[in-house]
């Protein structure tokens, strides 16, 4: 089952949210509902954004500043755009991403001191119109979050290490948090704020609740000026 446009949902929030399993959750559910998901990431994606992933995340560009990473970020996410969410879009399906424009806004905007005015130049040349139909802020306290994705790094791997972000102090993981808050807050038709404190179930049921909503509205306003599907 498809929409006319297809939907585009991103998911953000801070570190060891949930974002991942939340996402495979709803992918899962929305497939059982007879939807066409597709599910990614950023940075990465697509082959190219995924090589500058790694990059990113390993550390290797944090000598450059936060200009250069935040550069990186984009055209990432520009050839993320044109190799997979647009032609997804475009088909009808439904995209689930972990993380899209918002992270930006967040780590490279408001933790990492950008000014307003090159974060928007960026955001303009790497996505042009394409924004999510709904964003779904996963949010916990920054001390929780972090315990989470250190467990999991431990669970992954014995030797695994912090990733470029999880590494920072707690007060900026918490300062990121209130910036993905601030977001939610002032683009309440687009954000949907979810407890991400609560049970791994009822975190999905929440969710999927949210994204069912959406599907409904689009199929009762003809969004886009075709069927959408239906929930």
């Amino acid at each position: 089952m498809t929409t006319a446009r297809g939907l585009f949902v991103s998911f953000e929030g801070g570190e060891g949210a949930g974002k991942s399993t939340q996402i495979r959750l709803l992918a899962d559910n929305l497939r059982a509902k007879g939807h066409t998901v597709i599910t990614t990431r950023e940075p990465g994606g697509s082959p190219g954004a995924e090589a500058l992933r790694h990059v990113l995340l390993s550390g290797a560009a944090e000598a450059f500043g936060v200009r250069m990473e935040a550069l990186l970020f984009a055209a990432a996410r520009a050839d993320h755009l044109d190799c997979v969410i647009r032609p997804a879009l475009a088909r009808g399906d439904i995209v689930l991403c972990d993380r899209f424009v918002d992270s930006s806004r967040v780590y490279q905007g408001v933790t990492g001191n950008i000014e307003p005015p090159l974060m928007a130049a960026l955001e303009r040349v790497s996505i042009g119109t394409t924004m999510p139909d709904v964003t779904l802020v996963l949010d916990l306290p920054a001390d929780v979050g972090l315990q989470r994705a250190r467990r999991r790094a431990g669970e992954e791997a014995a030797t695994a290490a912090p990733d470029r972000f999880e590494k920072e102090k707690l007060e900026i993981h918490e300062k990121r948090r209130q910036g993905f808050l601030d977001i939610a807050s002032r683009e309440p038709e687009r954000c949907r704020v979810i407890d991400a404190s609560l049970d791994q179930g009822r975190i999905a049921s929440d969710i999927l609740s949210e994204v069912v909503e959406v599907i409904a509205r689009k199929a009762t306003t003809g969004a886009d000026g075709g069927q959408a599907a239906r929930p």
